[in-house]
């Protein structure tokens, strides 16, 4: 009894702090960038004796948030805390960026979705996994605050 009420006020807080920050900002999103087309360069303006190199993307890095973590972190990862079976931090990811990442991120470890329990809508994500081997289950919450801002709370729960 204990653990769900613990759970629902958890999903309370996030909904709570994102009204807020929606009525400090004045809520809404932000306005999306316009695309602008990449330069294009045609490579017959080359010496022939040149060849183009392909280059190595840097190697994904953990963001030093002050504390260890097993859960995986989008690069940008800040203002972070942690509470000991979980950790909240925010990031420039939207939501739907957010649910990609954690998705590919969590399968590629072997953790299954427990769908029944999944809920995604314009301004919170709720998402929990099976499969690590403590035998808990990996709850991920999500809420957007607004200006290009979601926090994220990831947590290990019996459910």
């Amino acid at each position: 009894m204990f653990r769900s009420a613990r759970f629902f006020l958890a999903v309370f807080m996030l909904l709570l702090a994102s009204l807020a920050c929606q009525a400090v900002t004045g809520g809404g999103l932000a306005p999306a960038e316009e695309s602008r087309p990449e330069p294009t360069r045609s490579d017959e303006s080359l010496p022939a004796t040149l060849e183009p190199t392909p280059i190595k993307p840097p190697a994904a890095s953990k963001p030093d948030l002050g504390f260890e973590t097993e859960f995986p972190l989008p690069e940008d990862a800040n203002t972070a805390f942690n509470f000991g079976d979980g950790i909240s931090f925010q990031t420039g990811l939207s939501l739907e960026e957010t649910l990609v990442f954690y998705r590919d991120a969590f399968g590629a470890q072997g953790y299954v979705e427990r769908e029944i329990l999944t809920s995604v809508t314009e301004s919170v994500l709720s998402l929990v996994f099976d499969g690590h081997e403590s035998g808990k289950a990996i709850v991920l919450q999500a809420v957007d605050l607004g200006g290009g801002t979601v926090n994220v709370t990831l947590r290990f729960e019996d459910i």
